[in-house]
């Protein structure tokens, strides 16, 4: 007689559920806008028992933050085999439009999640948007697979200037009407060919550091 796998069923059930919720809440508010959708509205529209949502969800936020782990998801996807050959600034425009367009299919739904977040009321969102920010800008370099040693002067330059960019791009994209986001993506492009010029500049003036640090030695 085999055993059946009672934890893994259990999980399996939990993580069904949670799509399911995440899913309901992004079509309800595409009706009717993210700060009217309710949990318990939610719950009615599945037929199931407001107790089974809060097992998944303590609040809405926690929808939303489930909402942007799948653009963290589509960043680390799978990556095409010369990944690694791209100039970095290809490898970084790939993976932010992996973010951006896992994001597209509810862009109106998603810009008012972040608004709400930011809403003066809201003060328990701040610091928790302020590190998922933070996780955001590091799991882009992780996905982009740049190399600077975390700590040093380079990565520290990275992750500002890729703050930057994210944010900016971000600005950009919440007004967007074109097709593909085609007018996203020429932005992307300019702001990148920028930053790689900073960029380079950055590296002669860190190994010219490093070389007088050297010598001082």
């Amino acid at each position: 007689m085999s055993m059946i796998p009672v934890h893994h069923d259990a999980d399996a059930q939990a993580a069904s559920l949670a799509s399911r919720i995440l899913d309901m809440a992004l079509l309800m508010a595409e009706e009717r806008g993210w700060e009217a959708v309710t949990l318990s509205d939610v719950a009615m529209r599945l037929d199931v028992p407001p107790r089974a949502v809060l097992d998944v969800y303590r609040d809405l936020d926690a929808v939303a933050n489930a909402w942007f782990l799948r653009g963290w998801r589509a960043m680390l996807a799978d990556k095409p085999d010369d990944f690694d050959d791209w100039p970095p600034k290809d490898r970084i425009r790939h993976c932010m439009l992996a973010w951006f367009d896992a994001m597209a299919i509810h862009r109106r739904v998603t810009i008012q999640m972040l608004r709400t977040k930011m809403h003066p009321p809201h003060m328990h969102t701040w610091v928790p948007m302020i590190f998922d920010l933070s996780r955001t800008i590091q799991w882009l370099r992780e996905a982009s697979r740049l190399e600077a040693p975390y700590g040093t002067r380079r990565a520290q330059c990275e992750e500002i200037t890729l703050t930057a960019l994210f944010l900016d791009t971000l600005r950009y994209w919440a007004r967007d009407e074109s097709s593909h986001q085609a007018r996203t993506r020429r932005f992307l492009n300019r702001r990148l060919t920028y930053g790689e010029r900073l960029m380079r500049c950055f590296g002669r003036d860190e190994r010219k550091h490093q070389r007088q640090s050297s010598m001082a030695w």
